[in-house]
């Protein structure tokens, strides 16, 4: 029977991890404390550790993966997802990073392919490896979210980010592709060196050529002397092609080469010059779709892509509208020289209401619309532009969500289960805070989502 060691203060989730794992057949012990878990440790083996990183102690789970990785796999997990912590946990060697609210399928799934890992390195005769350590400058990048599927990306991120493969950002426009990409390149070991941005669909083909590879001296009009080109300006750094979905088909032939040969030609030019710069690209095109239509070449699309990263919409998203909210609010507020302002209840609703066709963008301008209208120290919801004010918005935004509870008269066992999704939805999944709130501890929190076929993580 494999072992693990669960590590948490929160002496429910530890119960409840037990016994996820023990309907898996794998036996598990608990530790309330960094102090328990390395005495546990000290005397048992164990094939696994799963450990909060955010413990009341003077330790965190950081230090317990310090402590342990040589001896098993170590998984990480926290209720405050971010980019630095997904990045931090894959420096110090974690097997891998999970995030709260969690699936349980995805909790079990992550288990077992560490307890299968584990098993092949103790085949190969020794522990398992620990992944490539990031770049140890680390900089914030602007990408603000705690949802789900952001976790996944920052996840995501972390992993592609030491690796020298091209990456393809899929997203809509203003959902923040370029933050990733920037993201992708200060958490990589290029990080000291260049990133260097380039709008593909800005520029005509016989401009953004040039642009990019440059040219000598006399080749066109104008050309008086030679000139680097923006992918020889990111040497050793990251090129990232924005709008990649916008070149031409003769464009396209150019940039293939370049990636093939790891070279290019200056233009007017026959010597080549060998160029090593990581290529990021992002597009708001399905690429796939541009294939099949013979827009876009099918080999540029595979060696652009070894890793492709979609970003999510805005209101796939919408609990992550209060913190961008917030965030814009305090610069637009820097930014007009006034005091720090807040955002009133109805301003909230309303903004979380809206679907945001152009997503975290389109936000930031509203928010910086409305600081600049606000009358006072709270901004309204009528300081809003005025896209804003229809009476849709308004409408969802006033909808009580409770109505939908009882409106059809259901039985008391279908409230219960309503109830017990409106809570959750409320509290963003988070299981600790449902509980509370139901006045129920965690245990019972879990039978009941069982009964009433509810995950629990939902939105």
């Amino acid at each position: 029977m494999k072992r693990i060691l669960v590590v948490d203060d929160d002496k429910a989730s530890c119960e409840l991890l037990r016994e996820i794992f023990a309907a898996q057949g794998w036996g598990a012990e608990i530790a309330l404390s960094p102090e328990a878990a390395l005495a546990l440790a000290a005397r048992e083996q164990f094939d696994l550790v799963v450990s909060d990183i955010n413990l009341e102690a003077a330790q965190s789970g950081l230090d317990i993966l310090r402590a342990l990785r040589g001896a098993c796999p170590v998984i990480l997990v926290t209720g405050f997802g971010t980019l630095d912590a997904a990045v931090e946990a894959s420096r110090e060697g974690a097997w891998d990073f999970i995030s709260k609210p969690f699936k349980v399928e995805e909790v079990v799934a992550t288990v077992r392919r560490a307890l299968e890992r584990g098993r092949e390195a103790e085949g190969e005769g020794g522990p398992e490896a620990t992944p490539e350590k990031l770049s140890s400058r680390y900089e914030r990048a602007g990408l603000t979210g705690r949802s789900p599927s952001m976790i996944e990306l920052y996840k995501e991120i972390a992993r592609v980010a030491p690796s020298r493969s091209t990456v393809l950002i899929y997203g809509e426009s203003g959902t923040g592709k370029e933050l990733v990409a920037r993201s992708i390149h200060k958490h990589s070991p290029r990080s000291s060196r260049p990133f260097i941005p380039v709008n593909c669909g800005a520029l005509t083909e016989t401009l953004l050529e040039s642009e990019l590879f440059g040219y000598v001296r006399g080749a066109f009009t104008g050309a008086t002397a030679d000139r680097k080109g923006l992918w020889e300006e990111a040497e050793a750094g990251t090129l990232f092609l924005d709008e990649i979905g916008e070149t031409s088909q003769a464009m396209q032939v150019k940039l293939l080469r370049a990636l093939q040969e790891g070279e290019i030609r200056r233009v007017g030019s026959t010597r080549p010059v060998i160029v090593d710069a990581r290529v990021v690209s992002a597009t708001n095109r399905e690429l796939e779709k541009e294939v099949k239509a013979g827009r876009f070449r099918e080999d540029l699309f595979y060696r652009l892509g070894v890793v492709t990263l979609s970003v999510p919409p805005l209101r796939e998203r919408r609990s992550d509208i209060p913190l961008l909210a917030e965030r814009f609010l305090r610069a637009a507020s820097e930014n007009a020289g006034r005091g720090r302002l807040r955002l009133s209840e109805g301003t909230l609703n309303r903004l979380i209401a809206y679907d945001w066709p152009g997503n975290v963008r389109e936000l930031e301008s509203a928010v910086e619309y409305a600081a600049l209208h606000a009358r006072g120290a709270e901004v309204a919801a009528e300081d809003l532009p005025p896209k804003l004010q229809t009476a849709e918005v308004r409408q969802a935004a006033s909808r009580s969500p409770l109505a939908a509870l009882y409106e059809d008269l259901p039985s008391l066992d279908e409230l219960e289960r309503r109830y017990l999704q409106h809570v959750l939805e409320a509290t963003g999944g988070n299981r600790t805070r449902t509980a509370e709130i139901l006045r129920i501890d965690r245990r019972t929190l879990y039978r009941m989502a069982e009964r009433f076929q509810l995950k629990l993580d939902e939105d």
